[in-house]
């Protein structure tokens, strides 16, 4: 036997919901592998997760296989959105407004509607994960998901989001009859039922997705987008592609980050700030004042540099030869001044981190299916030029991050977060703890979080006043009274180890022994 198989004698599985987890358990306990509960943890999501995930959405998932029957392989499975609109002969007025989401210390604004679809991924991409790299047949991993959708109870914190997306997914009569059914909202502890997304389900063993993407399905969706004011098209939903591509390989002191690289923005802005850091010696003490100072100044430059267009590996090679990593420490220096995530590590030493998002939901739902479809056109961090200047068929830019962490060639942690901007500052401040502080990982997830939203920093109950005072010196903060999914939810797997699931999105960790 071999240290890593002495060393791999438990799967541990993290994800943002105790059925979600719970699923991914009992495929790891059936035979299944990372990759086959990585699949049945997201169609589980899309049910019981349904305000944050949903197989009309999109997503990325890291994946790193064992090399226990063959070289070890890296991929970034890509099926996140496209922008639509392919085959139209000029772009409709899109269906397309507003709506301000309260997270409690900040509000957010978001746009929904039919214009606000993108082309959704999520659905071909955990049918392309499974046939890749999956052992169990498709009916094993679609059953736990089945079962949720036939009913489960909602817990408190799915409940809570059910209520900040009230007037989402109320919009349409689809949307009410399953979460108002009576004209009562859902509350914690009643059993939410979607029969039509049961159904669907069941149908993906022999349909494998044709439907919604080139069938019935697809061409009902497209009717009602040409007759709605949506731009998503018969065209662009035959057309969608799942794109494996290597990841992004970023070092940090002695370790390495695994990591998306692009179009995902996430993974190269959260590459930036290591190496940012990494000019830099730790402070002293965590959480302190300089700490604080040090934290916003980073976030601060980063966003800078974003806005320069520092967005990609090959920029961030060009700041490290110029010269100009230093002068950004520097900076630094003087300031001193709907996402949800699931991470996965079985026996066999298979990794699995995935990040998937509906964004808030556009409210409506592909007809017959239970699902809700993305907004991901009307995500203002994603569209930076403005809402629908990018041409069709386009991969739209993320911030999500799936992740590991290596040191010597092994994997040390996987994780990520949902977090819409937030992601890249939530993985970043947990990075930090653990590599330059030696925090355990519990620890470093539970730890609380500031964000630079652009004109305030938002910051999470914890820190010292005293230390606070000395920020608050420098520039505006907002500090909220609890800890909230606002800061994202960095959801970590230690292999072989155990796991921590953030509470702040509801964390939920299972550990299936050998």
């Amino acid at each position: 036997m071999t240290d890593k198989e002495i060393r791999y004698t438990r799967s541990v599985v993290a994800t943002g919901h105790e059925l979600v987890s719970q699923a991914a358990a009992d495929i790891l306990g059936a035979g299944g592998n990372a990759f086959d509960a990585a699949v049945a943890a997201g169609f589980a999501g899309a049910v019981a997760e349904q305000t944050l995930t949903s197989l009309g959405g999109g997503g990325f998932l890291l994946a790193r296989t064992s090399g226990k029957d063959g070289p070890v392989e890296e991929i970034v499975f890509d099926f996140f959105v496209d922008t639509p609109g392919r085959g139209l002969a000029e772009m409709p007025r899109p269906h397309f407004f507003p709506v301000t989401v309260q997270f409690g210390g900040s509000d957010q604004e978001f746009n929904i509607g039919l214009g606000s679809v993108a082309v959704p991924g999520t659905l071909k991409g955990l049918l392309h994960v499974h046939e890749r790299l999956g052992r169990l047949p498709l009916a094993d991993i679609l059953s736990p998901a089945i079962d949720l959708a036939r009913g489960h109870r909602l817990n408190d914190f799915q409940a809570g989001f059910l209520r900040l997306l009230h007037p989402i997914v109320t919009l349409t009569p689809e949307g009410r009859a399953l979460y108002e059914p009576g004209d009562q909202f859902l509350r914690p502890g009643d059993v939410l039922q979607n029969p039509a997304l049961a159904a669907f389900l069941q149908d993906l063993v022999k349909d494998r997705g044709a439907s919604f993407y080139r069938g019935d399905i697809a061409r009902v969706m497209a009717r009602d987008m040409r007759e709605g004011g949506g731009l998503l098209t018969l065209e662009d939903l035959a057309g969608y592609q799942v794109v494996e591509r290597k990841p992004l390989r970023a070092r940090y002191r002695d370790h390495t980050l695994l990591t998306v690289g692009p179009p995902s923005l996430g993974g190269s802005l959260i590459a930036l700030s290591l190496a940012i850091q990494e000019q830099l010696e730790p402070v002293d003490t965590w959480g302190s004042a300089e700490y604080l100072l040090r934290t916003t100044g980073l976030m601060q430059t980063v966003e800078q540099l974003r806005e320069q267009g520092v967005t990609s590996p090959e920029a961030l090679e060009k700041l490290r030869t110029d010269g100009a990593l230093e002068q950004a420490a520097e900076k630094v220096r003087l300031f001193s001044r709907g996402t949800t995530h699931l991470s996965i590590a079985d026996r066999e030493g298979n990794i699995a981190s995935m990040t998937c998002s509906n964004g808030e939901g556009s409210g409506y739902f592909a007809p017959g299916t239970g699902i809700m479809l993305n907004n991901m056109m009307g995500e203002d961090d994603l569209h930076p030029q403005g809402f629908h200047s990018s041409p069709p068929g386009i991969r739209v830019s993320s911030m999500m991050s799936p992740s590991a962490l290596l040191r010597d060639g092994e994997v040390e942690l996987v994780l990520g977060s949902g977090g819409s901007k937030r992601i890249r500052t939530a993985i970043t401040q947990v990075l930090v703890q653990v590599i330059d502080y030696g925090r355990d990982i519990e620890t470093a997830v539970q730890a609380p979080r500031l964000h630079w939203d652009g004109s305030v920093v938002q910051v999470e109950p914890g820190f010292a006043d005293q230390d606070l005072q000395v920020l608050e010196q420098r520039v505006a903060i907002n500090v909220w009274q609890e800890k909230n999914v606002y800061f994202g939810g960095v959801h970590t797997v230690v292999p072989g180890s155990h796991g921590v699931g953030d509470p702040r999105r509801g964390g939920a960790v299972r550990v299936v022994e050998e």
